[in-house]
């Protein structure tokens, strides 16, 4: 395989851009409203409480070890990262224009941009065959966990911007009660659980599951069915998780 230079050197920048960005959206901030404000205004059952947006500083962590891990000399020519190319990058470019989006109150754009981001990621992870390749450890906790890690988010971030459009443009839900839509949201994000759990074995992806939907118990504890609901989806999520492993471990 080549030695790739210019690459390694793009997803450092790419990671160092994104996560300045990230951090003057609410620092100056765009728009002279934070992202949390934002969201606070979509009176929606799908959302967690807010300690659960803890989880950014996770992935920016796992950003810095992924720069650092693919920039090192013996990784340039690493045929796995050759084959994620500029996926990664790509993604960082549409994290910056989705807060750009969602500061300016594009919520409808905001969609479309979180739905391209989902896509890279999922590109990204296939091209990567997370899960699936055998790896160091290094390049697990360097490489396939902060994937994981990310995916996992950025999937609960889409239902969620989805959400938050369908209240903002005054969607009637079908005659269907929110609480109960609430529910069909927490069993959509679940899918993709059970699919990680059965092909990947990917427990990163599903802890960040178990997080998120915990949190949605908490902020929803006035609302007995959502908050029960949340709760059995993050026991469900646990419990492949464990499942996932064991299964690992196994091998």
């Amino acid at each position: 395989m080549r030695n790739d230079t210019i690459r390694p050197m793009v997803n450092v920048l790419s990671v160092a851009a994104t996560i300045v960005m990230n951090i003057l959206a609410n620092a100056l901030p765009f728009n002279g409203q934070n992202t949390g404000e934002i969201s606070d205004r979509f009176q929606v059952f799908f959302v967690p409480a807010g300690y659960v947006f803890s989880i950014w500083g996770l992935i920016y962590i796992g950003w810095i070890a992924f720069a650092v891990y693919q920039a090192l000399p013996a990784q340039r020519a690493n045929p796995r990262l050759q084959k994620l190319g500029y996926w990664f990058a790509l993604s960082g470019v549409f994290n910056s224009l989705w807060l750009l989006c969602w500061h300016y109150n594009l919520f409808g754009l905001s969609v479309l941009v979180m739905l391209a981001l989902l896509a890279t990621l999922i590109v990204s992870y296939l091209r990567l065959d997370v899960g699936r390749a055998v790896v160091s450890p290094a390049e697990r906790w360097c490489v396939d966990t902060p994937f994981s890690i990310y995916l996992g988010w950025i999937t609960v971030a889409t239902v969620a911007n989805v959400t938050d459009w369908l209240y903002f443009v005054q969607w009637s839900g079908w005659g269907i009660a929110a609480p109960t839509w609430a529910v069909i949201m927490l069993v959509v994000a679940s899918l993709p659980g059970l699919l990680m759990a059965l092909t990947r074995r990917d427990a990163g992806y599903l802890f960040v599951l178990v997080w998120s939907f915990a949190g949605i118990g908490v902020k929803q504890s006035a609302f007995p069915v959502v908050a029960t609901s949340a709760w059995a989806a993050s026991a469900l999520a646990f419990g492949l998780a464990v499942f996932s492993l064991l299964l690992r471990r196994a091998q």
